[in-house]
């Protein structure tokens, strides 16, 4: 005889499966280890003078025409112990270095004509492990962006010349002092073996009383 009881109440009374998302409380060994490891992108040393988003090209003398460097981060670092001044740019996405260059005295930069939201420099650049002659363009998203950059450009520049020329006076001083105390030096030597000379002076001058007794006796005869 069937069974009349309904259906859907047989499988109420069935253990429903476990779900997909259910914790069984398994743990499961990571395969490798990883472990932190500290990464040096030698600015360590460095205090950012300026930090600006900026996109920077360098002009290609063969084509005669200026080519995309990459678009990222550009900052002045001053060096905490030298106090030298260098250019770094890196893209902003890979971290790959756009320009790398000091910032002399001798460097200056100017506005691109037609446009005052770019400005161009000249520059023995570093960014691909050589040094290169480089004409570069950088543009800004605003004008007060670039004036920022422009300004603080040139101020680096002259403190650099003012660094190199207060080097060269202490230079100079110390060189000065040397010599000062060399001479002084050379002539508490001479004055020591003044006396010295005269004594030996006298007794080549003093004749022999030996010699001179020896020279009158007479010869014998055979």
């Amino acid at each position: 005889m069937a069974s009349t009881e309904p259906e859907h109440e047989r499988r109420d009374g069935e253990e429903a499966p476990a779900g997909d998302d259910e914790d069984t409380g398994a743990q499961v060994a990571p395969i490798v280890r990883l472990e932190e490891v500290a990464v040096t992108t030698g600015e360590e040393d460095e205090d950012a003078i300026l930090d600006l988003k900026s996109k920077l090209y360098r002009f290609d003398k063969e084509g005669n025409q200026w080519k995309e460097r990459g678009a990222g981060s550009v900052k002045f670092l001053k060096h905490k112990e030298t106090g030298k001044v260098r250019l770094v740019m890196r893209q902003s996405k890979t971290l790959k270095i756009c320009a790398n260059h000091l910032i002399l005295p001798t460097m200056s930069v100017q506005e691109h004509a037609g446009n005052d939201k770019s400005c161009v420099w000249h520059a023995r650049d570093f960014a691909d492990g050589e040094l290169k002659d480089e004409l570069f363009c950088i543009r800004f998203a605003s004008v007060e962006n670039c004036k920022n950059f422009m300004e603080t450009f040139q101020e680096v520049a002259e403190s650099q010349q003012k660094k190199e020329e207060n080097e060269d006076a202490k230079a100079t001083a110390g060189l000065l002092d040397k010599l000062t105390v060399e001479e002084k030096k050379t002539e508490d030597k001479s004055g020591e073996d003044v006396p010295a000379s005269k004594d030996v002076g006298k007794a080549e001058t003093e004749p022999n009383p030996a010699d001179g007794k020896k020279k009158s006796e007479p010869a014998s005869s055979a």
